[in-house]
């Protein structure tokens, strides 16, 4: 069997745009990639779940935004952009209920709500400015990095600059009330955030910290409460470590997070109730800096890419025990900092 991959990325040394390219479960092989769409900056992206659109981060001419694509044809083509002074967002989540594409702009402080029409032209309609910082030399300003929405569809921004959570109600033209804030330990830098698919319970990422916090949601409030934390990073490591990506299995049993520094993945094993979490593992990414990791749809392979040294690498994944296993390496991946299979 085929499985899609697309690959997006920094445009500043070797990348063309964004890559397509193929696992093949039989062969447990990933061909290279190969460029189907030239956009500079195209950082992270996303899709609908039916295919016909692709969403991207985009830097041009001094400006940064989104652009949409219809892939329904054998070549992409452009939708639309749009743009504004300045630089671009680090992340994007759509919204398929409602047809948003939320945009968190770490270097802005900003989220951005953009309507995406049945043929998939954005038009932007709310624009939501931070303002805060943190005691961190990376925390002068509000850094928001990453938005997704928890399981009653409220929205969630993390901002790194400010170590807090803030949940927002949305309505159905895009427009954000703010609900509540969890403020995290000084200097975390939370970055990323996932749910458990069962239990209301989250998963956040601290890039300063290189921990994990396990929260409770408490869907009558929109609000958060820390159950435990634990560090993704050996007790002993002293040298540079962002952590990154966060996954979950989708039978809630695994968690998974990289680290850029210490250029791993950290793997737990999630208790019945999500309310726990126990290192089972750690492994190399056999590169520099893994911005980003995907579990495949089948959940049996795991891709990471890795930023710095352009490669990225397939491990098998072990759905009863959680363990990964690395089967291919030194996949061309350049400048890669998403990696997206289509499902």
């Amino acid at each position: 069997m085929q499985e899609k991959i697309y690959l997006g990325g920094y445009t500043k040394r070797i990348s063309q745009g964004i890559y397509e390219a193929a696992l093949d479960t039989d062969t447990e092989k990933i061909s290279d990639p190969q460029n189907i769409i030239s956009i500079k900056g195209a950082t992270y992206i996303a899709y609908d779940p039916q295919g016909r659109h692709l969403f991207a981060i985009e830097a041009k001419d001094g400006q940064g935004g989104v652009a949409s694509y219809d892939m329904a044809g054998h070549t992409p083509k452009l939708i639309n952009e749009v743009l504004a002074p300045g630089s671009s967002p680090a992340h994007i989540f759509f919204d398929a209920d409602r047809s948003l594409l939320y945009a968190a702009n770490y270097h802005k402080g900003t989220i951005q709500v953009f309507t995406v029409s049945p043929a998939g032209e954005l038009a932007e309609v709310t624009v939501v400015t931070h303002e805060g910082h943190g005691p961190k030399p990376e925390q002068d300003a509000a850094h928001v990095h990453q938005t997704i929405l928890t399981p009653d569809k409220r929205l969630v921004s993390c901002d790194l600059g400010m170590d807090q959570v803030d949940t927002y109600d949305v309505s159905a033209d895009g427009q954000l009330t703010h609900v509540a804030t969890f403020a995290t330990p000084a200097g975390f830098g939370p970055r990323h955030m996932v749910f458990h698919p069962t239990q209301s319970i989250a998963y956040l990422l601290g890039e300063l910290g290189s921990a994990v916090i396990v929260l409770n949601y408490d869907a009558t409030k929109g609000s958060f409460s820390p159950l435990m934390e634990t560090s993704l990073i050996p007790d002993d490591w002293t040298a540079f470590n962002g952590s990154a990506a966060i996954r979950i299995s989708h039978d809630g049993r695994f968690l998974y997070a990289s680290n850029r520094g210490h250029d791993s993945i950290a793997v737990f094993s999630v208790s019945p109730d999500g309310r726990k979490i126990s290192l089972i593992q750690r492994i190399s990414t056999e590169g520099k800096i893994p911005r980003d990791f995907a579990l495949d749809p089948t959940e049996k392979y795991v891709l990471v890419v890795n930023q710095d040294s352009d490669n990225g690498t397939l491990y098998r994944r072990d759905s009863e025990s959680g363990f990964l296993t690395k089967i291919q390496q030194d996949i061309t991946t350049p400048e890669s900092t998403c990696v997206v299979f289509v499902r």
